[in-house]
């Protein structure tokens, strides 16, 4: 350890019980802009301020000795702009309640607007790929329809060759159209939302058709207040989760636990210091292998997925959907347990009652 934390190239902080800095590497100080001296003993969110409600699941990580892996989120000191970073968070061996905090930003030397280019290049590939998917798919179109006017006219033993160009041909354009579901999605239609019912309705969907081999409970808050959200939206975030963990779990099937509960503290905390409540909480738990390692930093990035011939957008719309309800959602996972969170606000008092015009 005395070797390898001076020599990390990225900000590291030690955090004791008290969430206070023990321990900066200078890495660390560079990015606070203060020495070691100075930061020691200094509570950690008072130094460092995450566009995220990063401190409730920073106790959570602690409580459940288990690491958490946040991304893209936006990070600033009192002495720089924000930069979009990923966090890593750790419990440290060795030390009890001692929390190891990696600060990776996405370009140690870039500013905001850079950071913003960096977004705009990734919606313009979006928007290419978009474009590909609906040209694609009218030549797919013909392909299809000229493999089943061949196989009127095949014998039996041929018509596995066009059977094979039609059940492919509908698959990529499958593919293409969620790429467009993607890129196409309309803005939320917020209203009053009994997430419950929402939670609900997507259970049974899952049991009847891709969850089938899952045993799913739930643990639901009967207190739980309206949200405000796009209840089809929101179900469309659900059936993505409860999918991907019925996909991961073993072919003889699986766990998934929902949950749902009030976090009065849970809020969305920005640089500029303001900040916005989330204390509608759900959780989406399975007891599956867990995410590889390998992409645990971008899962909710465009085009990464852990599955073969996956499409790598479903847990990327998950996000899209979730951010645009001014919601956040974050993942930590280890073999045998995986949480997806979701965190979402109130329906103001004025429309809790779905009566009220």
């Amino acid at each position: 350890m005395n070797d390898i934390w001076p020599s990390l190239p990225i900000p590291g902080f030690l955090i004791d019980p008290q969430e206070n800095i023990a321990d900066v590497n200078p890495a660390g100080e560079t990015f606070l802009n203060t020495s070691r001296k100075s930061a020691l003993g200094a509570p950690v969110w008072d130094m460092i301020a995450v566009d995220a409600p990063i401190e409730g699941a920073f106790v959570r990580a602690r409580s459940s000795n288990s690491p958490l892996f946040v991304n893209d989120i936006d990070v600033g000191t009192g002495a720089r702009p924000p930069l979009q970073c990923a966090l890593q968070i750790a419990p440290l061996q060795g030390k009890p309640d001692h929390m190891l905090l990696l600060i990776t930003p996405r370009e140690l030397s870039a500013r905001m607007g850079q950071s913003h280019s960096v977004k705009s290049a990734a919606q313009s590939a979006i928007g290419m790929a978009e474009m590909l998917a609906h040209e694609i798919k009218n030549p797919l179109a013909g392909i299809t329809g000229a493999a089943q006017l061949l196989s009127m006219n095949l014998a039996p033993e041929d018509l596995e060759l066009t059977d094979l160009i039609v059940g492919e041909s509908r698959r990529i354009v499958k593919l293409l159209e969620q790429v467009e579901q993607f890129g196409n999605l309309s803005l939320p239609q917020f209203q009053p939302v009994n997430l419950h019912d929402v939670l609900d309705r997507a259970r049974r969907s899952a049991l009847l058709g891709f969850g089938a081999h899952m045993k799913i409970t739930e643990a639901y808050d009967p207190s739980l207040p309206l949200a405000l959200g796009d209840p089809d939206q929101l179900l469309q975030v659900l059936l993505n989760l409860l999918k991907n963990a019925s996909q991961a779990a073993d072919t003889k099937g699986g766990n998934i636990h929902l949950r749902s509960f009030y976090e009065h503290s849970f809020r969305l905390r920005r640089s500029d210091g303001d900040g916005r409540q989330l204390p509608l909480q759900i959780e989406v738990i399975d007891d599956g292998p867990g995410l590889p390692e390998r992409i645990k930093d971008d899962i909710f990035d465009p085009f990464v997925s852990g599955r073969e011939n996956g499409t790598g957008l479903g847990l990327a719309l998950v996000s899209k959907i979730i951010s645009e309800h001014g919601g956040w959602i974050s993942v930590t996972s280890v073999p045998g347990r995986t949480v997806f969170r979701l965190s979402l606000p109130v329906a103001p008092p004025d429309i809790q009652n779905p009566e009220v015009s």
